[in-house]
């Protein structure tokens, strides 16, 4: 990216662990070779004295080496002298000060004998040298030297070894002034090994530091090697940063408001965070710059998750009570899709999410960056596009009536801010609400005592809504089976009162619709669900078992773990997806086909003598999405633990070809409509009684994909029975005749339902205190 970041010093290259430490003074010790007077071999100078001839030939030759001695040093002197200041510099420690000395040892002439003999005066600067260095040719030769002997001159390997922490160290220990003629001490062995895992601990460390160094030296090597690639590249980038911003702050959270002139607009919000960026010194800039981008990173998932939630829920995301649902979503994946690519989709959001925070930060920051570049230029800009958009403002400019002047993203974030702020109002008043209960204080002999001796059964058939009524492509196959289904039942006995309830969930969310229904309440989010459920507000199934005169039980093929709600409901038994017995393949999300959900709620609960009559809950799965495939009725006798349905599930549509298209899966949802209600009603003609009353809805809309994005959120609701005076006292209810509604039929909250069929049948309103 073009944004340059202040740099941080880097370290020099050639520093070292320890370099800049300060030496200490030394001592001579124990582990010190005597000076050469108190060693054995130094003895006096008059036992090994040479004649004087020898002692002036002896120093004249002396004279000569040491000049060409010096000569060699001199050079590698030089190399540990610049090796010694990168040190330093790099250091900037008192290692510097040091070096000093050790430049001034390496620099010596003759070391001076333990007796009076006059030697060659040093360079200035090169005085300080002698002693440690005599030491350490004494040490060499591995014999001291003799008094008034010429030096051993140091081997060549050594001198080469010598490195600029060494040199400093023994610099420091030669500083301790010693008494005339005594021999310097060496500095300790166990030094010059401290220093070797220092330098090879510095050597990773280098190459650290001079990884990021080198990656920007090769981004400026190619800039400089190719200018014009380097420009466009640049501009590109920054072209590409600031379409990014600009879709962010116009982007829609509902994908029927995806239009061009969506995007044509002049959104006031980047107009703001350009006049901040533009005032800000560089530290503060860039970090108003990344909070920025990770605040609109944050606002683009919220309204990419509302676009999903409305095309699903015909909702937005709820942030504060929608996070459960995710975990849902993936289950229904995996059902629908496959294990894995449930997996690998779960994975690919995550890595989406955290891809939209950083390159909206990255974005942001770029953009910052080439406003500070000229500020006079960005400063008139800026000014310009703001009288623009007051112009566009004030005149109320159009483009296929979408405003140009736009202040999308402030509208977008007072929406959220208001959906969350009624959530938590919401939590509150709502709790009070479930408390109260028209009919919670209703004594047990007078509820529903026009239904006595009935056998109760209430069902809903999944995403059976308005849609499969009136939309144009499933609605002939739909209605041609209720106008059937209507004439096989009135052969039989029964007869049905057909009306719409308007759900309090849309698309998905079956249980909102189950609870909102049998309790009375408006139950559209999973908080007002947890607070009913966990109350003592009477749902129709409780009601019936609260009189005594019913046994209770519920029949969730849906249901594949625990189910705490049950309580609530007043049931006293349920069957679970795999207490029925089935054998046979799930058909997508559905567990079992309905046919088979129903026989074996007939053998295992409703056929059976009992000494009440049965009060049911019963839910039917197999026009749940994504409606492929869809199960095919089978011979009643013939559907045993469901092996017969291997060869029909794995002849029909997969969910992936329907998925893909809107109009496939219109279609296959009306097939699946039509086989809920075919089975349902062949159920009734099958094993319905005299006392038998059955009340079917749906429970919701389908999503939009199929019910579009304007449709109602109306469900049909039928009662149907044999006993006349059953639908006698409804009769003012204006339901349509037959299992098909009219179009104008009349239309409720579905939660007004559970007042209104208590009251029909007999029940008293007792109110219990809320």
């Amino acid at each position: 990216m073009g944004a340059e970041s202040e740099g941080v010093g880097e370290p020099d290259a050639g520093a070292e662990p320890g370099s800049g430490a300060p030496a200490g003074r030394g001592t001579p010790g124990d582990d010190e070779p005597p000076a050469a007077s108190e060693t054995e071999e130094g003895k006096p100078a008059a036992d090994g004295a040479a004649t004087a001839d020898a002692e002036a030939s002896s120093e004249a030759a002396a004279e000569t080496d040491e000049r060409a001695a010096k000569g060699d040093q001199a050079a590698e002197r030089n190399v540990g002298a610049e090796s010694a200041s990168k040190t330093s510099e790099a250091a900037d420690e008192p290692a510097g000060t040091a070096a000093e000395p050790a430049a001034k040892t390496d620099d010596t002439g003759e070391r001076a004998t333990k007796s009076d003999q006059p030697t060659e005066a040093p360079a200035e600067g090169d005085q300080a040298d002698e002693p440690a260095k005599a030491a350490d040719e004494s040490a060499e030769a591995g014999e001291p030297t003799a008094q008034g002997a010429q030096p051993t001159e140091p081997p060549a390997e050594r001198d080469q070894a010598d490195e600029p922490a060494k040199a400093a160290a023994e610099a420091a220990e030669a500083d301790e002034p010693t008494a005339q003629g005594d021999q310097p001490a060496e500095p300790p062995a166990e030094r010059d090994r401290a220093a070797e895992p220092a330098e090879a601990t510095a050597e990773p460390a280098k190459a650290a530091a001079i990884r990021p160094w080198q990656l920007r030296k090769g981004r400026r090597g190619w800039q400089g090697a190719h200018p014009v690639a380097a420009r466009r590249v640049s501009h590109g980038v920054t072209l590409l940063a600031l379409l990014l911003v600009a879709a962010a702050l116009l982007l829609p959270n509902k994908e029927a408001q995806f239009q061009v002139a969506a995007f044509t607009r002049l959104p006031v919000e980047v107009l703001l965070l350009g006049g901040v960026l533009l005032v800000l010194p560089r530290r503060p800039r860039v970090a108003v710059a990344v909070l920025g981008g990770l605040a609109l990173g944050v606002l683009t998932v919220l309204n990419l998750t509302d676009i999903e939630f409305n095309q699903y829920l015909g909702r937005s995301f709820d942030v504060v009570l929608d996070w459960e649902l995710l975990d849902d979503a993936q289950s229904y994946l995996a059902d629908t899709l496959g294990g894995t690519t449930a997996l690998l989709a779960a994975a690919g959001v995550v890595l989406l999410v955290l891809a939209v925070l950083t390159v909206m930060a990255l974005a942001v920051v770029r953009l910052g960056d080439l406003l500070a570049r000229d500020k006079a230029r960005s400063t008139r800009g800026l000014l310009f596009a703001s009288v623009v958009w007051m112009t566009c403002m004030a005149l109320d400019i159009q483009i296929s009536g979408v405003p140009v002047a736009s202040q999308h993203t402030v509208a977008m974030v007072k929406y959220h801010d208001q959906a969350l702020r009624t959530t938590i109002r919401d939590e509150r008043d709502f709790a009070r609400t479930a408390e109260a209960d028209q009919f919670g204080g209703t004594p047990a002999g007078e509820l529903v005592p026009d239904l006595r001796g009935k056998d109760m059964i209430f069902t809903f058939i999944e995403s059976y809504g308005r849609s499969a009524i009136e939309d144009p492509i499933p609605a002939p196959g739909v209605t041609k089976t209720l106008d059937t289904s209507t004439e096989a039942l009135a052969e039989a006995g029964f007869h049905a009162r057909t009306g719409w309830l308007t759900s309090a969930t849309y698309g998905g969310g079956s249980w909102l619709g189950h609870s909102t229904f049998m309790s009375g309440l408006w139950v559209d989010n999973q908080n007002r669900y947890r607070t009913v459920t966990s109350s003592d507000h009477l749902t129709l199934t409780e009601a019936f078992k609260k009189t005594g005169a019913w046994d209770t039980v519920g029949v969730m093929p849906g249901v594949q773990k625990g189910w705490p709600e049950s309580k609530w409901y007043g049931l006293d038994k349920v069957y679970n997806a795999f207490q029925m017995g089935y054998e046979g393949p799930k058909f997508s999300w559905s567990t079992m086909p309905d046919q088979y959900a129903l026989e074996a709620f007939q053998r295992l609960e409703h056929g059976k003598k009992r000494d009440k009559p049965l009060t049911s809950f019963v839910i039917l799965t197999s026009s749940h999405q994504p409606w492929a495939p869809v199960p095919e009725m089978v011979d009643w006798d013939k559907l045993g633990d469901g092996s017969v349905y291997k060869g029909i599930e794995a002849a029909g549509n997969r969910p992936a070809d329907v998925l893909t298209s809107s109009t496939r899966s219109s279609e296959e949802y009306g097939k699946s409509v039509e086989y809920s209600v075919t089975a349902l009603t062949q159920w009734l003609e099958r094993y319905g009684k005299d006392d038998t009353v059955l009340v079917v809805l749906g429970d919701h809309q389908p999503n939009a994909r199929v019910s579009g994005d304007h449709a109602s959120r109306d469900v049909p609701c039928s009662i149907i029975a044999k006993d006349p005076k059953v639908l006698d006292k409804i009769a003012d209810w204006g339901w349509t005749e037959g299992l098909r509604p009219d179009h104008d039929a009349p239309v409720w909250k579905m939660s007004d339902f559970r007042d209104r069929f208590l009251t029909a049948y007999g029940s008293t309103p007792h109110p219990s205190k809320g």
